[in-house]
């Protein structure tokens, strides 16, 4: 039986590895990847070398009329499984059997010993030593800095081949242990890298005790507050969604409704019969932008994503850790001592009135539901934590108008106006949640808590318990206790109420002006947004089935 050929490290990889192990671990094993300024940029400066031109010339010794000419040869691939290595030259500068790749930097020579840093000269020296496997010779490489127009050699000494082949070697020794390398700890190089919100270096430094990072306001805000890019909802019946350029349109008949450009759009979500163009849901699909299709009366069927996100190894522990009846009880139970515990926070912040019994039974289930020894006893006790929350919740609401009364919470279908918009919201926020887990890789439908159901994205159920009473709960009121709602923004109907489409657009506001709503991290003391948190909260998840963290930080407001 033959073995099987060792998977090849790309040169750009082993470069990430030098610069940061977590980086290239996150790129190539986890297969992250996320833009910023500096590489988009890079892209741009790229342009020309990116396009395949010229051919290597074979290699020959010079001849009797003199050296031989020089060629050029851009973006060439070459690979060595002895070497274990892949990589994209930018430039190769061939005369004869001597080849010199020429990689190409965007900014200026920095000012320091060699006017290269070490990551760089390890990528060019793989480069050469691929060569080398391939028949030239190679003593040598050249950086070209776009930013400065300048050229840097770059011999390739014994030193920097040994430093090369032992950087290889470590690499595929920490991509082979399925553990993620430790963050940076305090490096100004997690300032400017476009995956820090990804890797979140300071928030699990701080999260596992560093001594670098010892107290929240240690902890930098390197992950942006908001998110540039918002979701486009469509909910006009007969409404088809096409794409023109880097823009959807928005047309009913012939009439455009409405534009959004694609760079400003993180989620589409659709209402009932509203259709989608195949050019537009491919270009979708292209850019990973995540497609919601609800019912005319806003339950969540299902999410049209690309391809699946390549962090199998996420997937992998979340369907072990979801077979492990004890991890699941444990993650469990801190998702709803954080429910129960926000949920206090509502009542006591926005009850005039509220009984000082109400908040002593919600403090003492929530000490309960933390040491709870099975699945069954902690929903009896998340069941009567609810009862306790909602058996107060209408003193919370202080719309004049009687038909805004609320008594119980009811659902399937709700039977008054309070209920619908509930029902809508906790639909929303479970949209969200299944956007934010599938943009870390899980899947959606495998929970912890709620248990798997044809249909049911258990995870995203899970997390969006610990956000009920602070997003969607407290949007509501704000609907109500400001007006924004109106009776005629509901249908009443065999005893049955729902929303009309107007009345569903105020409720989208509110509930988007609520997730956009920057508050300080209890943990981590910086201002963040509530949609940003829950995508946080879904990276932390991930890290602590990963085991470096040894529990999930559920998230409860201050």
């Amino acid at each position: 039986m033959s073995e099987v050929a060792p998977e090849l490290i790309p040169a750009r990889m082993l470069n990430e590895f030098a610069y940061c192990p977590r980086l290239c671990y996150l790129e190539w094993v986890q297969g992250e990847f996320a833009d910023s300024t500096d590489t988009v940029d890079g892209r741009f400066r790229h342009r020309r070398v990116d396009q395949e031109s010229g051919d290597l010339n074979v290699p020959a010794a010079e001849g009797a009329d003199g050296p031989p000419e020089v060629v050029h040869a851009r973006s060439v691939t070459l690979s060595d499984e002895t070497l274990g290595a892949i990589a994209r030259i930018d430039l190769v500068e061939t005369s004869g059997k001597r080849a010199t790749p020429v990689d190409y930097k965007r900014g200026s020579v920095p000012d320091v010993p060699g006017n290269s840093y070490e990551p760089e000269r390890v990528q060019l020296c793989v480069q050469g030593l691929l060569l080398r496997a391939h028949g030239y010779e190679s003593d040598g490489g050249v950086l070209y800095f776009s930013g400065s127009r300048k050229r840097v050699p770059v011999e390739f000494d014994d030193g920097l081949i040994a430093r090369t082949k032992a950087l290889l070697q470590e690499a595929r020794t920490s991509a082979e242990s399925g553990a993620i390398p430790p963050p940076l700890e305090d490096s100004p190089k997690c300032n400017r890298c476009s995956l820090a919100g990804i890797c979140l270096p300071d928030e699990v430094s701080f999260l596992k005790g560093s001594r670098f990072i010892a107290k929240p306001d240690d902890v930098r805000r390197i992950v942006p507050a908001r998110d540039d890019a918002l979701p486009l909802y469509v909910q006009t019946q007969g409404a088809v969604v096409g794409k023109t350029g880097d823009e959807l349109t928005v047309r009913s008949g012939k009439e455009v409704i409405g534009k959004a450009r694609l760079l400003d759009v993180s989620s589409l979500s659709v209402f009932g019969n509203v259709q989608i163009t195949a050019q537009a849901m491919r270009e979708l699909l292209a850019r990973n932008i995540m497609v919601a299709h609800f019912s005319y009366g806003g339950w969540l069927n299902g999410i049209t994503t690309g391809m699946t996100h390549k962090n199998v190894d996420l997937r992998i522990r979340q369907f072990q850790v979801s077979g492990d009846a004890g991890h699941s009880l444990r993650i469990a139970r801190d998702i709803t001592v954080a429910k129960i515990r926000n949920s206090r926070v509502m009542l006591r912040r926005n009850h005039p009135t509220v009984p000082a019994a109400a908040l002593k039974e919600l403090e003492r289930l929530s000490a309960s539901a933390a040491d709870v020894g099975s699945m069954a006893s902690l929903l009896g006790i998340e069941g009567a934590a609810a009862r306790v929350y909602f058996s107060n919740f209408g003193g919370m609401i202080k719309a004049e108008d009687a038909a805004f009364d609320f008594h119980s919470r009811n659902r399937r279908p709700p039977k008054d106006p309070v209920n619908a918009v509930l029902s809508f919201l906790y639909s929303m926020l479970a949209r969200q949640t299944a956007i934010s887990a599938l943009s870390v890789g899980f899947d959606p439908f495998l929970g912890f808590y709620h248990q798997p159901k044809y249909g049911r994205p258990a995870l995203a159920l899970d997390l969006a318990e610990e956000f009920r009473p602070i997003v969607a709960d407290s949007a509501a009121l704000t609907l109500f206790n400001n007006g924004e709602l109106k009776k005629r923004d509901f249908i009443m109907r065999s005893g049955a109420v729902s929303l009309t489409p107007e009345g569903r657009r105020t409720v989208i506001q509110g509930f988007e002006r609520r997730l956009e709503t920057l508050i300080r991290h209890p943990l981590f003391n910086y201002s963040v947004s509530y949609r940003r948190i829950m995508e946080i909260q879904a990276r932390l998840l991930g890290r602590h089935l990963a085991g470096e963290l040894q529990g999930y930080p559920a998230f409860t407001t201050r």
